[in-house]
């Protein structure tokens, strides 16, 4: 079994390397893993970290000009030969030590779709948070189970995994931040149920490098609603 793990990254140059070395030593049993690195245009010299990684395990992407998150998901994509397919922002909120969690109900047969849920993690840190974000996220996840009768706790999650047979049926548009209301609600529109698990989260600040603003979140209920009325 082949794991692809595509990491979208933009200005990370702080994280970057570390990012691909949690990925690297993650525990997996059986798995193989794929990593697909896309650097979306970064100007803080992120391409030139990877540039040095002499790793010929490591396929490396780059776009000339930048083409946001969804963007740069779309062209790991046209690259990845795995069976599952997993997001991993390249960042440090998420931790890769917990991918065998995320993998297993796909492994076990008991899911097509495995969304890490970062319900819990946050309520326990919320005082550190930003109100807004946690909101705005609770907001989303209940127009998601409204529009689509789904019934999961955290849609904007950046931990996603497919059994690449779910993505085939799929044709994807998003350039941005618009790729997580876009593949949520199309997975939910071909039929799949989402399974959740709870995993831990490190949310950062703006000065840290968090991009994604109360804009993206207008525009995530735009989309929702759009792909609930047309493909």
């Amino acid at each position: 079994m082949k794991l692809s793990i595509i990491i979208p990254a933009y200005n990370e140059k702080n994280n970057i390397l570390d990012v691909i070395s949690k990925v690297k030593n993650a525990p997996l049993e059986n798995v193989e893993k794929e990593i697909i690195v896309v650097d979306d245009a970064s100007k803080d010299g992120t391409i030139n970290i990877l540039k040095k990684i002499n790793d010929i395990s490591i396929k490396m992407l780059f776009h000339h000009e930048n083409q946001g998150k969804g963007g740069a998901i779309r062209t790991g994509l046209k690259h990845a030969t795995g069976e599952i397919i997993l997001i991993q922002d390249a960042d440090l909120e998420y931790n890769p030590a917990e991918y065998k969690k995320l993998l297993n109900p796909i492994l076990k047969g008991k899911a097509k779709v495995v969304y890490g849920s970062r319900l819990d993690a946050i309520k326990k840190n919320l005082k550190n948070m930003y109100k807004l974000h946690y909101f705005g996220n609770r907001f989303l996840t209940f127009i998601t189970n409204m529009l689509y009768g789904a019934k999961i706790t955290d849609m904007e999650t950046g931990y996603k995994v497919f059994s690449k047979e779910v993505l085939k049926k799929i044709n994807l548009r998003a350039k941005r931040f618009d790729f997580e209301p876009e593949i949520t609600a199309k997975i939910l529109k071909n039929g799949y149920q989402i399974k959740e698990v709870q995993i831990s989260f490190a949310g950062r600040k703006f000065s840290e490098g968090k991009k994604i603003t109360w804009r993206d979140g207008i525009k995530a209920l735009y989309y929702l609603v759009k792909y609930r009325l047309m493909d």
